[in-house]
């Protein structure tokens, strides 16, 4: 057993929560699971767990705001804290290798990077974005998730960071009807974030990034800099045809399709709809979000 809290945040997870839970209960000391008061049996699944706490707090807007609320209200004493997803799970190489590495990791690492793998349609997705590297888990104290609508990545206020070898799994199990009706949701949210980086509302703090989520951030900021709807199209072409999406069949081409053209062509729909009612104003902009979105920035 590790020196390990896992957080988890829910909303109606009941087809992904055990799966998740099953995979990280024997390895770590304590999971808590923050639920925005699911209506399905997802806290009733977690209750079963021993080793698992239920926390309900109301959805602030994001996740990044849910996960700090956590990491300051909550009881937390284990030495190292992972954040993981309802619909993500490690390895089995992951997790041997957290058992064997994670006791005699040096004082001066405080933060683990690990490569995600997308899973889309029960398909091991190895080519067009994998692997994408990211900051899941950190010392108690050190780790706090930048404050972003979207896109959030976890900041060290102190450190270095380590790769482990192995990979987690974002595996959703939801149909592909859900599946873009949740991207519809995201699209306001990450439209939001191309205006503000074009309009400078407000300053992100990204303190001790790591290195791909800070080149990450640097390439989105170019990307919002090229042309409307053209440039969805050629995201999609860099990830299909440049990055080798196509060689994943049917599933490469519409996971390519739905996140890297029809998702990132919606976020478009939205900053053209958006400048069009506000007519490029300012502060017009920041009123159409709060008061049609319920964004603030």
């Amino acid at each position: 057993m590790l020196d390990l809290t896992v957080v988890i945040l829910t909303y109606n997870e009941e087809l992904h929560i055990r799966r998740c839970l099953e995979n990280v209960c024997s390895i770590a000391k304590d999971i808590i699971v923050v639920d925005c008061f699911s209506t399905d049996k997802t806290q009733e699944i977690c209750r079963a767990y021993k080793n698992v706490t239920v926390v309900e707090h109301t959805w602030p807007g994001n996740q990044a705001e849910q996960f700090n609320w956590a990491l300051d209200n909550l009881h937390i004493d284990t030495e190292w804290v992972l954040r993981i997803d309802a619909d993500e799970y490690l390895t089995p190489e992951l997790v041997n290798e957290l058992m064997a590495k994670l006791p005699t990791i040096p004082d001066d690492i405080t933060g683990i990077e690990f490569k995600r793998r997308h899973i889309f349609l029960n398909r091991w997705v190895k080519y067009g974005i994998y692997p994408v590297i990211l900051l899941r888990m950190f010392r108690r104290g050190c780790g706090r998730y930048e404050n972003r609508l979207m896109d959030e990545h976890i900041t060290l206020k102190s450190g270095k960071t380590i790769l482990f070898d192995n990979d987690f799994c974002d595996h959703s199990l939801i149909n592909i009807s859900e599946y873009c009706r949740k991207h519809i949701n995201y699209a306001i949210r990450e439209a939001a974030m191309a205006l503000d980086d074009e309009y400078h509302f407000s300053k992100c703090c990204e303190l001790h990034l790591g290195e791909q989520a800070a080149s990450k951030h640097r390439k989105k900021s170019k990307y919002n800099n090229a042309p409307l709807f053209w440039r969805s199209f050629f995201y999609f072409l860099y990830r299909y045809i440049l990055k080798g999406g196509f060689l994943d069949g049917k599933e490469g081409f519409l996971f390519s399709f739905i996140q890297g053209w029809w998702y990132r062509t919606l976020v478009d729909a939205k900053i053209y709809e958006i400048k069009r009612a506000s007519g490029g104003n300012k502060e017009r902009i920041r009123a159409i979000l709060k008061q049609e979105y319920g964004i603030v920035i």
